[in-house]
């Protein structure tokens, strides 16, 4: 049962930012009671649906699709009104800005140290940092022991996975024993590796922060009404069936605070990339960081949050989105069902594609890896954002600078994936 839990939430969106954990999602429970449900869920796989007429709005898709189907967006670089990058690049991103409506997170934080330790061959610091709005953010800071003078860093994100309750720990490992949760969703995401600490290793600052609103910057059941609370309470991290109640409960709010951003004036992307561009502050400050020098990635959510980071900001000098490429017509014909509220920005489609946000950043290196049986996207579209990145590129003189590899198997970061994207690291950042 247990598995089967875990195939369904692979197919159910409860990444966004990853992959692993969970609970039963409201208006779906019953199903979850049959044991053949998320093989028959499976079969759909990652092809497109069947029949011309079927999609996940029934017959309003082709509909839907044809809105923005055979036409460039209007701030496409692949369109030949645009010559010149940096003027296009301008453009583009004024208008990705006004969509997102990022918030206002003030001047860089001051940076408490908690902790400073060494494990794993690394010297540790657990960071926290207090924004304008909300709880404390907590982040892990990595690098080797006895490094001196000033490394390439590494804004590491962390993945959704439908977990939470947790943030910095799916991807870090500061101690021997692992929290049962956290050694199962590094086991089947990463396969079995802490991929923040196997990059630092190789000679990079590497910061990972608690994400909006995952672990210390978490939605806390004390803080919302008591009706909504599903008559649980905040659990303790002892107890991991109150974490799989959380961890559902905040799948299952999402809608609300999804609806709440945007009547707020802003979006989930913008908040996002407006707390990690202070993490990537936060490290660029660093007298052990070269600011020069510095890259991001992350799988599923956090290929999304690479998306919307290195798309922005040049500070990002290499990028490797792990997980999180395919189109806009994927998500309205195919997939939405299986994404977080946290991946949309309204009427941005009519202007660029989700694989041109990545592609804002060109010529800077930029990296895609893709599962080839990836639950949460269709090959062809997977494909087609390929071809839209790799066209940016070419358009840019830059081919080189583009790579995208595809990988068997579902949603994940294994060890092959780490290796290559750690290479690709190297290349651009220790030349």
């Amino acid at each position: 049962m247990e598995k089967n839990r875990r195939n369904f939430i692979r197919l159910t969106g409860m990444t966004g930012l990853g992959l692993a954990g969970g609970g039963f999602i409201q208006g779906f429970g019953a199903l979850l009671h049959s044991t053949k449900q998320p093989e028959n869920l499976m079969a759909m796989g990652n092809s497109i649906l069947p029949g011309e007429q079927t999609s996940i709005i029934g017959a309003y898709g082709n509909w839907a699709a044809g809105l923005t189907e055979n036409k460039l967006p209007s701030l496409s670089f692949r369109n030949t009104a645009f010559k010149d990058i940096a003027s296009w690049k301008i453009a583009a991103r004024k208008r990705l800005a006004e969509r997102l409506n990022v918030p206002s997170t003030g001047a860089i934080p001051k940076v408490t140290v908690k902790r400073a330790f060494e494990y794993d061959g690394l010297h540790m610091e657990e960071l926290s940092w207090q924004l304008p709005y909300g709880p404390v953010t907590d982040a892990i800071l990595l690098k080797p022991i006895n490094a001196k003078g000033k490394l390439p860093g590494i804004l590491a994100f962390h993945d959704h996975g439908g977990l939470k309750y947790f943030g910095t720990k799916k991807i870090t490992r500061t101690a021997d024993a692992l929290h049962p949760i956290i050694a199962e969703h590094q086991k089947e995401s990463y396969e079995n590796l802490a991929w923040a600490n196997e990059i630092a290793k190789r000679g990079y600052v590497v910061l990972v922060s608690d994400a909006f609103p995952f672990a210390s910057r978490r939605v806390l059941l004390k803080d919302v009404p008591k009706d909504l609370r599903d008559g649980l309470s905040d659990p303790v991290d002892e107890n991991v069936e109150q974490i799989k109640a959380y961890n559902n409960w905040a799948y299952n709010h999402e809608h609300i605070m999804a609806k709440s951003l945007f009547c707020a004036g802003t979006t989930w992307p913008g908040v996002f990339y407006a707390e990690d561009k202070k993490a990537l502050d936060v490290l660029c400050a660093r007298p052990d960081v070269d600011p020069n020098c510095i890259g991001c990635g992350g799988l599923s959510g956090g290929g999304m949050r690479t998306v919307f980071m290195a798309g922005q900001d040049d500070r990002i000098k290499c990028a490797v989105c792990v997980g999180f490429m395919t189109t806009w017509k994927d998500f309205v014909l195919n997939k939405a069902p299986n994404h977080t509220w946290m991946t949309y920005v309204p009427i941005l489609p009519n202007e660029l594609d989700f694989p041109e946000i990545l592609g804002l950043r060109v010529p800077l290196p930029t990296m895609v890896l893709n599962d080839t049986e990836d639950e949460l996207y269709t090959l062809p579209e997977m494909r087609a954002a390929d071809k839209i990145l790799a066209d940016v590129y070419q358009k840019a003189g830059a081919a080189d600078h583009y790579k995208c590899s595809y990988y068997p198997g579902p949603h994940k970061f294994d060890r092959a994936m780490q290796a290559e994207a750690f290479d690709w690291f190297d290349k651009w950042l220790k030349a």
